[in-house]
């Protein structure tokens, strides 16, 4: 598997049905909120982590993903590049089946720490413009 592989992205769509968003704000105008918002509509269960949050979008946020006590399929995250690595780090460790890091956020290394884990790995693309690409 590759980084941004196709195949990959059709299958994070399809079957993750939870997931993580590191760094999920309750700023509505935070673009972290817009996509969760998005995907929670369509049939996907967001869990927000981030410390400095109790509750986005209606569900209970956690400082780690480590606190979480549900499997997490899909880790998204929406944090500078500099800091991506530690959460797809946690991600591994936690047995996410794959990591999404937003646009902007590029971390070549913490991708291939992901990929040889066998993670998915999607890099520097948006969820919610990947799910409306292909639910036209």
């Amino acid at each position: 598997m590759q980084i941004n592989d196709p195949k990959a992205i059709d299958t994070i769509l399809d079957e993750a049905k939870t997931i993580a968003v590191v760094g999920l704000s309750s700023e509505a105008s935070r673009a972290s909120n817009g996509v969760s918002r998005y995907m929670q509509s369509h049939g996907y269960r967001i869990i927000p982590i981030n410390p400095n949050e109790a509750s986005v979008l209606g569900e209970k946020a956690y400082a780690r993903l480590e606190d979480v006590p549900e499997k997490i399929d899909l880790v998204d995250i929406f944090r500078r590049s500099e800091e991506a690595g530690q959460h797809v780090d946690e991600a591994i460790r936690v047995g996410a089946c794959g990591v999404w890091l937003q646009e902007g956020v590029i971390d070549e290394a913490a991708a291939q720490r992901a990929l040889d884990a066998g993670l998915a790995v999607v890099m520097n693309r948006c969820i919610l413009k990947e799910h409306m690409k292909r639910n036209r």
